[in-house]
């Protein structure tokens, strides 16, 4: 497990924490953070992927602002909620396509790419699917912005996996009746609700973590993604 140095379209270089399965190659997947930056909680699900047999790639949003910017749990939610507000998504798509040329150009990398996100990395995993055509699978976990772009959702292609929980305090379920509307015409799409609340998939936030949950989605996840990219 380590950090690639990955190089901006615009210029600049930036980290990506990159986790290898046993055999040394694989499929790949990115791994899009949530706003407490490349933490314990995204490093240990790259971890996870490679244990499944994934090359994962996470690469670090935040590096206009603040390079390898990290907080644990929920004690950083305040700092995270203000690097998102600074965000330039123009530029966070830009550099999800270099992260996702980078992944591509390692020789670890031997098949299909996905994209996975939770939370931010959620609607940055929507913002990869439909700005890179050639993405082959997508999960985006809670992503709360995937709302206010669904002006896109016609350039969503790859077969992508949705997963809400149905009492998220950030999404209403209005706005997830919305995303559903949108990919309704399309069959390789499909929406997963939980009995859950925001970012039950973090174990590193415990007022927000459902073990079950995020159990129940995690073979959800990995089923889909073993359909997908591996054949």
């Amino acid at each position: 497990m380590s950090y690639e140095k990955v190089s901006a379209g615009d210029g600049g270089v930036f980290d990506a924490y990159l986790a290898l399965p046993a055999a040394g190659h694989g499929p790949g997947v990115l791994v899009f953070q949530e706003i407490f930056g490349i933490n314990d909680n995204i490093r240990g699900i790259c971890d996870r992927l490679a244990g499944e047999g994934y090359v994962a790639l996470a690469p670090d949003v935040f590096w206009r602002l603040e390079p390898r910017f990290e907080r644990k749990d929920e004690s950083g939610m305040q700092d995270g909620m203000g690097m998102v507000q600074r965000l330039d998504f123009g530029l966070a798509a830009s550099d999800i396509t270099a992260t996702l040329a980078h992944l591509r150009g390692l020789s670890a990398c031997t098949g299909k790419v996905g994209a996975i996100g939770f939370c931010l990395g959620g609607t940055l995993t929507y913002l990869c699917a439909t700005t890179n055509p050639d993405l082959d699978a997508a999960v985006p976990y809670y992503g709360s912005g995937i709302h206010d772009m669904l002006g896109s959702a016609g350039a969503l292609r790859c077969p992508t996996l949705f997963h809400y929980g149905d009492h998220d305090p950030f999404i209403p379920a209005e706005q997830i009746a919305l995303v559903e509307a949108a990919v309704a015409d399309k069959p390789n799409v499909t929406v997963r609700h939980h009995d859950a609340g925001h970012a039950f998939s973090n174990w590193d936030a415990p007022s927000m973590y459902d073990e079950r949950a995020a159990a129940e989605a995690w073979t959800q996840t990995t089923e889909f993604l073993a359909a997908q990219l591996r054949h």
